[in-house]
């Protein structure tokens, strides 16, 4: 087996867990590297407590998921929320990347309801042809090969819909996702019910069994693109298992980096 390298790059902790937390744990348990990048500590994403204390818990909470998923790093930039695409930020992004040599770089779209998730694909994109440029952060080597970039799944439809390349299913490892969504306690359990007006919302009071409903909301809107994607299933899994799929996690292959087919990609993207 060829070992792969995966870096998918979030804007916040626990953005990855959700897009390509599926896809990772399938990535990690066969073997291969993956890497998560927040691009921001995520010091906002509370109400109650400050912005330190928020930043502190969300490293806890990246390396409990890391250390659930099996992944290799979880690694949680020290920028505060409201991040930019500055050029000192690509430069340290470009380094990054180097640095891991990965063979796939994931990120959000540049349409996207957040501005930090806006800023963190930018920057991200913006590495995409310089990271193999040899006088771009001449300090940091050019990998031998260019990695291909691509996108996690959004639903937004402007400027247009996103276009799923690949798609992998992750109902055989759905619990473990809960879980590593679990570990993310201060944003599925506190910030984001407040956020939607659930101010009563407690999480000591719900049985496993509730917890576990809660969370497969988040999971709702995975159903819709898994339908969509039926066809590219069909032909990866085979026609019967492929129908079988109820949650998948798909990937749109950017036109600004090394370019495969649609085929390859989907391969490129299986564990």
């Amino acid at each position: 087996m060829e070992q792969k390298r995966l870096l998918a790059i979030g804007a916040h902790p626990d953005d990855c867990d959700i897009l390509c937390g599926g896809t990772a744990i399938k990535w990690a348990k066969a073997g291969h590297i993956v890497k998560f990048v927040s691009v921001t500590n995520g010091d906002t994403g509370h109400a109650v407590l400050s912005r330190a204390e928020t930043a502190a818990a969300r490293k806890k909470e990246a390396e409990a998921s890391r250390r659930m998923s099996g992944i290799f790093e979880y690694q949680v930039l020290d920028h505060p929320c409201g991040i930019e695409a500055s050029l000192g930020n690509r430069e340290e992004m470009i380094r990054l990347i180097r640095n891991f040599r990965p063979d796939v770089v994931l990120a959000h779209r540049l349409c996207d309801y957040h501005p930090d998730h806006r800023a963190a694909a930018q920057i991200v994109l913006d590495t995409a042809y310089v990271v193999m440029v040899p006088h771009n952060c001449e300090d940091t080597p050019i990998p031998q090969k260019a990695p291909v970039y691509g996108h996690m799944h959004d639903g937004f439809r402007e400027p247009r819909p996103f276009r799923a390349d690949a798609a992998i299913e992750f109902d055989s490892v759905l619990e473990l996702k809960l879980k590593v969504m679990e570990c993310h306690r201060t944003q599925f359990y506190e910030w984001l019910p407040w956020s939607v007006g659930r101010r009563d919302f407690d999480a000591s009071k719900l049985s496993d069994r509730e917890k576990r409903a809660w969370l497969l909301t988040f999971l709702e809107r995975f159903k819709k693109g898994t339908a969509a994607a039926r066809p590219i299933l069909c032909r990866s899994l085979g026609a019967r298992a492929g129908k079988k799929v109820v949650l998948a996690e798909l990937f749109e292959q950017s036109p600004y980096s090394r370019q495969v087919s649609r085929r390859d990609f989907q391969k490129l993207m299986e564990p």
